[in-house]
């Protein structure tokens, strides 16, 4: 069974990929997605704060992403994919939501779930690529 916080993901997830390859508005999409998957008020709080963080920050999301995938262009990438790392990214680098360790394991389930065979094993090698960066700025500022 998913824990509150996957079931969170997932609609935010969803909500982006419906705006990057329908252009559907992601916020309205996240409150029908809420709705339709009955998530309780903690779990709908969570996907919100997700959305909006991603949202807020898509462009500086999108550069790490890109930075740790020079051979593979964000345009290139399957929407699934795409959509799986600005989550993680905006969850454990951006915010510090959640510790990398978890955030990676959480989005290679969503990749194992919701991409292609080669998903998961993409998600993992370009979020230990980004969360590397991430530690040692931790590490510095201690």
């Amino acid at each position: 069974m998913a824990t509150a916080r996957t079931r969170s993901r997932q609609a935010v997830l969803l909500a982006l990929y419906e705006m990057d390859v329908g252009g559907h508005d992601p916020t309205a999409a996240l409150e029908r997605l809420i709705s339709e998957q009955r998530l309780n008020d903690d779990q709908a709080a969570f996907a919100r704060v997700l959305l909006s963080g991603v949202l807020s920050d898509f462009a500086s999301i999108d550069a790490v992403i890109e930075g740790a995938t020079p051979s593979r262009p964000l345009r290139e990438q399957a929407a699934v994919d795409r959509n799986i790392l600005r989550v993680a990214v905006r969850e454990f680098i951006v915010d510090n939501l959640t510790p990398a360790g978890a955030a990676i394991n959480e989005a290679v389930e969503l990749a194992k779930k919701y991409g292609s065979d080669s998903s998961p094993r993409f998600i993992n090698g370009v979020l230990g690529a980004v969360s590397a960066p991430a530690k040692a700025a931790v590490q510095e500022g201690n």
